[in-house]
């Protein structure tokens, strides 16, 4: 499968794909493999008028109404698993087994959504009044910006669009400059799902490409009541003020620093299959990447050397191969901030192994790299900061409380993960003594969340929830009605106001 027929299955044209200035460069090889479109200004300004004529149109609709197009889209990206997948691994770098599972979770959020569409319910409330009725519902609330990051390039954009759609709202995404040619490939696909359904409102989803400029005019603009940004914290630093200054409403799916603690009762061969994994999956560009890991001493000498043991038959490189487990790092700007990392560790006592660029020769212009495990010396404080890239620092421990001491000891709070089968270790760590955070795992590992959960973290990571359980309230406003049916007008709280 090459890049030129993945394209035409996905119904992009040469036209499209080579009409613009921004270069869109493929992390595999360093390549150039497109030049798209830049939006403007006044392309935004058009799109969000666009959006907010669609929306008035969209919400009258009946919610299962709205679930149908939405379940269309879904069979769309059954036909097209393989080649959007492809895509996403040419395009970001992932391995093509986790683009295929990307796609995945956007098929499996379709199918929650259109249940979704039936069960949009709200409450009956029993009223202090004599005759009164009080309900709450949820209704439509306006067009939904999305912004995503490059590490996952289109599962996010599903995660937040079917649900904004089945809660009757339109939606415009400003996806990662590095990585626009899947979310345009993902429109073609939205365009077949609206064609096939019929009547559907023009402009009901968008795409507008370009750097912060186009994404900052998105968050300040008052026609788009919502913002859903997934990224840094940084970002989410300018993203969550902006909108909170015109009384917008964001939902923040930012950095996390996320640690694994394994105890002396673990099965330790699951523990290190899921520490891998967790930490060079998609080359530890993963918001969910296991970056820190607290071993327990009576088993850090058994550990630690099967885990490097691991390490060293991972296999690196062109991640459409069926071998490949790790991918290139998506520029040199990563690769920099890795090694700078790795910089940092060492002058703080801590032991590198691993962290070099990899198949330089083959990919001069691409940044693969080894893994890297940092064995850090005790500490009053892990490791604070985040870096896109597979280092995990590993720390001794030798009492669980400590240990979850410092595990919550970092600014962010977004997913982690303890390895034990002592049923009190594992109810003490989700317990409200435990983890801090909004994933918090027993016997699996931080990354590959089902979409069924609501998906997010606190502290700096946002608070935003996405995907499932209620998260679809994010989309909506809520409303408190009472009904009068008596003949009579009492007032709340007995107050007395008569003529």
């Amino acid at each position: 499968m090459n890049i030129e027929s993945v394209f035409t299955a996905l119904g992009l044209s040469e036209a499209e794909l080579n009409n613009g200035d921004l270069a869109v460069t493929s992390p595999v090889n360093g390549e150039t493999i497109a030049h798209v479109k830049v939006h403007s200004a006044s392309d935004v300004d058009a799109a969000i008028a666009k959006s907010k004529q669609a929306f008035e149109a969209w919400k009258s609709l009946p919610a299962p109404k709205r679930g149908e197009l939405v379940r269309v889209l879904g069979n769309k990206l059954r036909d097209h698993k393989e080649a959007l997948g492809a895509l996403v691994s040419m395009e970001c770098g992932k391995i093509y087994q986790e683009g295929l599972g990307e796609v995945q979770e956007m098929i499996d959020i379709c199918d929650l959504a259109v249940g979704l569409s039936r069960q949009l319910f709200g409450l009956t409330i029993a009223s202090e009044r004599p005759g009164h009725r009080m309900t709450e519902t949820w209704h439509p609330i306006g067009p939904v910006g999305i912004i995503s990051a490059f590490n996952f390039p289109v599962a996010v954009w599903c995660w937040n669009s079917a649900l904004a759609l089945v809660c009757g709202n339109s939606v415009i995404w400003k996806p990662s400059e590095k990585t626009p040619l899947t979310a345009l490939a993902c429109q073609k696909l939205f365009d077949l799902a609206a064609a096939e359904v019929g009547d559907i409102p023009d402009g009901l989803s968008q795409v507008i490409v370009g750097h912060a400029d186009v994404g900052e005019q998105l968050v300040n603009d008052t026609r788009v009541p919502v913002i859903s940004a997934t990224g840094s914290t940084a970002m989410g630093r300018k993203v969550g003020p902006a909108v909170a200054a015109r009384f917008g409403r964001s939902i923040l799916e930012l950095g996390g620093n996320n640690a694994i603690i394994v105890a002396p009762t673990a099965n330790l061969e699951m523990a290190v299959r899921a520490i891998l994994f967790g930490a060079v999956g998609t080359a530890g560009q993963r918001c969910t990447t296991t970056r820190r890991l607290f071993v327990h001493d009576d088993i850090y000498d058994e550990l630690v050397p099967s885990l490097k043991k691991a390490y060293s038959g991972i296999r690196i490189g062109d991640p459409m191969e069926q071998s490949t487990l790790v991918g290139p790092l998506i520029d040199k700007q990563s690769f920099d901030a890795m090694q700078a990392a790795l910089d940092m560790a060492m002058v703080n006592g801590g032991e590198v192994v691993g962290g070099s660029r990899a198949l330089e020769e083959t990919y001069p212009n691409a940044y693969y790299v080894n893994p890297a495990i940092v064995e850090m010396p005790e500490a009053e404080q892990t490791v604070q900061t985040e870096t896109f890239a597979p280092i995990l620092y590993v720390y001794r421990y030798s009492d669980l409380e400590r240990a979850i001491q410092l595990h919550n000891d970092v600014p962010q709070g977004l997913s982690s993960a303890i390895f034990t089968n002592d049923v009190r270790e594992a109810e003490t760590f989700t317990s409200a003594v435990g983890s801090d955070c909004g994933i918090a795992n027993v016997n699996i590992g931080t990354s590959g969340a089902e979409i069924g959960g609501a998906f997010g973290g606190e502290k700096e990571t946002g608070g935003g929830r996405e995907s499932g359980s209620d998260a679809w309230k994010g989309y909506m406003r809520r409303a408190t009605s009472t009904v009068n049916y008596s003949s009579d007008l009492p007032l709340a709280q007995g107050i007395e106001f008569n003529l």
